[in-house]
């Protein structure tokens, strides 16, 4: 065993395992894929007024596109990686194994914006828009930047829910202060899970930050 990997080792078992235990429930429940659904939601509940045009079941028909599209189809596509060889572990540890689930996600990302910029037969609500063009955008940079490191999909997530909830802030007329800060702080429980965990460098990790939180902001900017 090398130096490095007895350190690594080392750093690992001084980890308490309750501690580890609790890292990863955080990584599973704010995984990436889950994030753009439970963002819905919650922008649902944070700003109903947002969403005043559409009929409850509009918005369900919404909440079920969100879900086939950007929690079905990639997992699905992702479980069937391994058996096929384009993977050799669901937890992706290295940058190149992402590489081509990225694009796959990257496909159904495009779908989802693409159906609720041109829907005509629901007034999609504009946060919604804006959210999931962010996605795409963000999964693109995702893809770009892993070429080069390992850049932490979580905490991208992680910055897209406080991108979009700072674009939120500047259009929505409900006090988002508390939603901000609280989000702040899951925030910072996902990429502190992350480093426990040693998935990510701490520099992959704030990057996994400002890309999120840019690529909301720039859909906002694009779409106003």
């Amino acid at each position: 065993m090398s130096t490095t990997e007895q350190q690594v080792t080392t750093t690992d078992d001084q980890q308490p395992k309750v501690v580890r235990i609790l890292a990863s429930i955080v990584s599973y429940i704010c995984h990436p894929v889950f994030m753009p659904l439970i963002m819905a939601v919650v922008l649902n509940m944070l700003s109903p007024v947002s969403f005043s045009g559409i009929t409850p079941k509009q918005q369900g028909m919404l909440l079920i596109n969100i879900v086939i599209s950007s929690v079905m189809f990639p997992l699905f596509a992702i479980l069937l990686m391994k058996p096929l060889g384009f993977i050799t572990s669901y937890h992706m540890p290295t940058a190149k194994e992402r590489t081509i689930p990225l694009m796959v996600t990257m496909v159904f990302y495009f779908w989802i914006s693409h159906v609720f910029n041109s829907m005509t037969e629901i007034s999609v609500p504009f946060i919604l828009k804006v959210l999931m063009l962010g996605n795409f955008w963000g999964i693109i940079l995702l893809f770009v930047i892993n070429i080069f490191t390992k850049i932490s999909m979580h905490t991208a997530a992680a910055g897209g829910m406080l991108g979009i909830i700072i674009v939120l802030m500047m259009t929505s007329p409900v006090n988002m202060i508390v939603p901000f800060f609280s989000a702040m702080v899951i925030a910072g429980i996902i990429g502190t899970a992350r480093m426990l965990l040693k998935a990510h460098q701490r520099g992959d990790v704030w990057l996994g930050y400002i890309v999120g939180i840019i690529v909301q902001i720039g859909a906002y900017i694009y779409l106003k």
